[in-house]
């Protein structure tokens, strides 16, 4: 059994097969971790087009059945998604905070872009699992400063990795994933 597992999931136009889930994951299992890109049921239903509203709790049902597969194969269980997708695991963990240990949140989409009033924080007061937020400088979804007001109203230990250059895909401006991301985040975890 591995010690450290996390179940990654995509945004709402992607999959599990999103360039920037494959190079998370990469880094991961360098790192000895167990890990699971995970198709979303909306996307399991069609392969292309957006979620809609009404299916986000069978998307969380689906996080939680993939958390407990991953439980089989590794000791300590993290779940992280891209954009929608860290957004379903992060209202799925604020409802039931012992389903993991931490919480990876790539791109979270704070607000819709332009729309800075319509926040998508209400879940943030109830979070206590560890977080890390990974954030582009020039993601239309939420500003720096925008990312650190919403941050502080999570009670649990955060941190923020800043990727300069990079917009809400993070595939622009060069960052070592491996020191960026899973060395932080393993940190944060335990």
């Amino acid at each position: 059994m591995s010690p450290f597992g996390i179940v990654l999931t995509h945004g709402a136009g992607g999959n599990a097969r999103a360039p920037l889930l494959i190079r998370i994951a990469e880094a991961f299992e360098e790192a000895g971790w167990s890990v699971l890109r995970y198709d979303l049921p909306f996307r399991q239903r069609k392969p292309f087009g957006p979620p809609s509203p009404a299916g986000a709790a069978e998307d969380r049902a689906g996080l939680r059945a993939a958390v407990t597969q991953m439980k089989s194969v590794a000791t300590h269980v993290c779940l992280g998604g891209h954009s929608y997708g860290g957004r379903q695991a992060s209202v799925l963990l604020a409802e039931e905070p012992d389903l993991a240990v931490g919480l990876l949140l790539l791109s979270y989409p704070l607000h819709p872009p332009k729309k800075p009033q319509q926040l998508r924080t209400a879940h943030f007061g109830q979070l206590r699992t560890p977080a890390l937020f990974v954030h582009g400088t020039k993601d239309e979804f939420g500003t720096a400063e925008e990312m650190k007001v919403a941050v502080a109203l999570i009670p649990a230990k955060t941190g923020i990795q800043m990727i300069e250059g990079a917009g809400h895909d993070l595939m622009k401006g060069a960052f070592d994933v491996r020191k960026r991301v899973v060395e932080l985040f393993g940190r944060l975890c335990k």
